[in-house]
């Protein structure tokens, strides 16, 4: 399984920031809709102080600090400082619209460099299955969180629930053979296993809640460029001009075969795990 635990793997995530920030812009709004219901599940509201672990681009920590308004603090971070380029980006065109903006700062989410007590909220998006230590992060946050605070996360539920990565990766491993590129984003799809991880970190209540939404995609348009870039950008780089393009062909092939009257259906399966401090 991949791992943040070699240097070799933060250099592949050091080389993939760049994609990440040139789809940033055009997927805020997909962002927008699993946003909204993992910061729901944090309970973010006016005036608080939040912490969004793995920000990356910036999501949901941009959201957050819409949310929290000027009474409130958001605190983005990332492991690999490379990653947070777009997001520091993002936030100084929302700070020039006057639209309140995040912070950010690199930190290990094993070891947070916050004092004890320090939010309200903790949120993080599909960042805590890379987490080689999982069980210390947990505990890093629940002690960063105050009494009665509350941590939201959100991991992908099973492959098989979620076309558009199960599409791609099929295709890349055809092309170019597989190597368990997406093993760490479904480290966690089986139900009860982070909840379980929180209650031992000392969380007093852990809890999960399973979204299945499904997006409706345009067959004319590759929408899936995306995914290929920022999941599999690592391997795409010495690729002739040919071969991807035999590649984007097949992946092309694949969802137009799911197509109805000019549509996509494109099935996702995501959960969030919530957990709180006792008061």
């Amino acid at each position: 399984m991949h791992t943040l635990d070699s240097q070799t793997e933060r250099d592949r995530w050091a080389a993939s920031a760049g994609d990440w920030d040139r789809w940033a812009d055009s997927m805020a709004d997909l962002a927008d809709k699993l946003n909204r219901p993992l910061l729901d599940a944090a309970g973010v509201t006016v005036g608080d102080r939040v912490l969004d672990l793995a920000s990356g681009a910036g999501e949901p920590a941009l959201g957050a600090a819409r949310r929290v308004g000027a009474q409130g603090l958001v605190v983005g971070s990332d492991l690999v400082p490379g990653m947070l380029a777009g997001a520091v980006r993002r936030a100084g065109s929302e700070a020039a619209r006057g639209v309140e903006a995040p912070v950010f700062t690199a930190a290990d989410m094993t070891a947070l460099p916050f004092a004890d007590g320090s939010f309200d909220r903790v949120t993080c998006r599909f960042g805590i299955m890379f987490v080689p230590d999982a069980a210390g992060a947990l505990h890093a946050v629940r002690r960063a969180l105050r009494p009665g605070g509350t941590a939201a996360f959100m991991v992908w539920g099973p492959l098989s629930g979620n076309a558009l990565f199960a599409e791609v990766a099929a295709a890349v491993a055809e092309h170019l053979g597989e190597d368990g590129s997406l093993d760490p984003l479904f480290r966690f799809a089986e139900p009860g296993l982070l909840s379980g991880l929180m209650r031992d970190a000392g969380f007093a209540r852990a809890e999960e809640t399973d979204l299945t939404p499904v997006r409706k995609a345009p067959a004319d348009q590759p929408f899936w460029r995306a995914a290929l870039d920022m999941s599999f950008g690592h391997r795409l780089g010495d690729l002739s001009a040919d071969r991807r393009g035999a590649l984007e062909a097949s992946i092309a092939a694949r969802f137009a075969a799911r197509a109805a009257d000019g549509v996509v259906p494109v099935p996702a399966h995501v959960r969030i795990v919530t957990g709180t401090v006792a008061g």
